[in-house]
């Protein structure tokens, strides 16, 4: 893959990430207390409350990690571990965009 195409990806990525940061915000906006839904709907409504609040920080971490990648998409430090300067492959760059580390430097 060029860099070219890497460049569209990291856009596409960082666009798709956007939208379900707009949709988790949407989703964890606070539950009314005078909400007319019985106890129990109130404690799933709770719940799912915190699921998407979970969901969103993580949506957050990897936008974070997308724009941090595609910031040095043009340099010698793109794909490269920060610890042990191996390559990282670019599949694990857009499936954990928040690390910088290889697999193993990962694992330790």
């Amino acid at each position: 893959m060029q860099n070219k195409d890497w460049h569209e990806r990291f856009l596409l990525e960082i666009r798709k990430t956007e939208k379900k940061i707009a949709q988790y915000e949407e989703m964890s906006q606070p539950i009314a207390p005078d909400n007319a839904i019985g106890r129990v709907s109130r404690m799933d409504a709770i719940n799912n409350k915190g699921v998407m609040e979970a969901a969103l920080r993580k949506a957050r971490e990897r936008l974070e990690g997308l724009k941090r990648h595609f910031d040095k998409l043009t340099t010698a430090d793109f794909a490269r571990c920060i610890k042990c300067n191996a390559e990282i492959p670019i599949e694990r760059i857009f499936m954990a965009p928040q690390s910088s580390f290889c697999v193993n430097c990962a694992r330790k």
